[in-house]
């Protein structure tokens, strides 16, 4: 590959970076094409952009990019691929999903919401972590429930009201 082609994957990869705030390295490498393919397309269903990169490009594109990669550089060792996403947990339970029926892929590291994760130990603590519309999906249930609260006591509150005066006018004839 010439020095060209190399800069232009190193300013693509940098851009990628900056871009995005969640990202995951794995190891794919013991997966056969077959494999391969079928995680691929699992990638693609889930919106998760899959590269296989060289080491060397990706280290030098962190160093390029604006954010602060400096843990993940002790494990870009053999191979190493990429896997973009807009959500935080979506590559973590794809790759749990994938690991049922595999050993591979192996989470090496990832980046999620500016928090660096090394490890295939983390791989449970990043599935659960929530994404942004299951977190307002929380907040308005939060939200909700004393409101719900409120009418349902107001609900049961009038019914044993008129019971009470149902029960009154009764005595008094």
């Amino acid at each position: 590959m010439r020095r060209e082609e190399k800069d232009v994957i190193i300013e693509d990869l940098a851009q990628r970076l900056n871009d995005t705030k969640h990202f995951y390295l794995t190891d794919i490498s013991a997966l056969n094409a077959e494999d391969t393919s079928s995680l691929r397309r699992k990638c693609f269903e889930k919106e998760i952009n899959l590269l296989v990169v060289k080491n060397t490009l990706l280290r030098k594109a962190m160093e390029k990019s604006e954010g602060d990669f400096d843990d993940l550089y002790d494990i870009l060792k053999d191979s190493t691929s990429i896997m973009f996403c807009e959500t935080g947990n979506s590559p973590a339970k794809l790759i749990k999903e994938f690991r049922r029926t595999m050993e591979k892929p192996v989470l090496k590291g990832a980046f999620v919401e500016e928090s660096i994760y090394i490890g295939d130990d983390q791989l449970e603590a990043l599935s659960i972590i929530k994404n942004k519309e299951e977190l307002l999906g929380d907040l308005l249930m939060l939200l909700q429930s004393p409101a719900q609260s409120l009418v349902s006591a107001l609900a049961s509150g009038g019914s044993k009201l008129a019971g009470a005066l149902e029960t009154l006018s009764n005595k008094e004839n």
